[in-house]
């Protein structure tokens, strides 16, 4: 399945010797509270989001532990010189019905980075962007499983007064975290909900009045996303 990538926000981080124990599981000699500066990423939560897509409690459950140890890269440069942080710790807070994945971040206090943790204290480095891979997709107006087919039902339209939207469930992988200017976020409507992946012929749910020419529509870009992944 292609990677789903989600804005998130950098907020504030204090080092206690709690989160220090953490960090040093990561480093390669002990580091002390001084040489580090910390920082969490509000990665994402369980609800509907501008994407009309939501993380099931149990996706955002299962995505904690696999982010822990990934590095944090700046403008998604795959590579050695772009990694910038890493994280050592990652939690499912709640908030009344709201449950949201917090990443713990911690970087080196050094001149290579002075500037990056400036511009995060200043306010002026706040964005970021997630990437992480599920294991199904799931319409809310059909219940089809997006990583096996394409439905014909687009998120974001309403189908008989219900609102069709993209459950993503069963944790795969988590390998990108960025910071970045503009958080990446994949554009809404008919691609969006035509890039997770499914390879198998569209299933049928009752057809409406003008979902032939979405349909086709939907299935042409799909190819294209296709081709432009590699396929899966």
């Amino acid at each position: 399945m292609n990677e789903i990538l989600k804005a998130a926000c950098v907020e504030k981080q204090a080092v206690n010797e709690g989160e220090l124990a953490l960090i040093n599981r990561q480093a390669l000699r002990v580091l002390s509270a001084e040489e580090v500066f910390t920082f969490r990423l509000a990665a994402c939560d369980n609800q509907v989001d501008r994407d009309f897509e939501q993380f099931t409690d149990a996706a955002l459950e299962g995505l904690a532990p696999l982010f822990v140890g990934k590095t944090v890269l700046m403008d998604h440069q795959w590579s050695a010189g772009k990694q910038t942080a890493r994280v050592y710790g990652a939690d499912v807070e709640t908030a009344g019905t709201v449950k949201r994945l917090v990443l713990r971040c911690y970087m080196p206090r050094m001149d290579q980075t002075a500037g990056i943790i400036a511009a995060i204290e200043s306010g002026i480095l706040r964005e970021c962007s997630v990437g992480c891979t599920v294991e199904r997709v799931i319409c809310s107006i059909c219940g089809a499983d997006q990583a096996k087919t394409c439905c014909r039902h687009i998120p974001g339209r309403e189908y008989d007064g219900q609102l069709c939207t993209m459950a993503l469930d069963g944790a795969k992988d988590a390998y990108e975290v960025s910071l970045v200017a503009v958080p990446a976020q994949p554009a809404a409507g008919i691609i969006k909900s035509k890039r997770y992946g499914g390879q198998d012929q569209p299933q049928d749910p009752p057809a409406q009045t003008g979902e032939k020419e979405a349909m086709e529509m939907a299935q042409a870009l799909q190819e294209q996303e296709e081709k432009r992944y590699g396929g899966i």
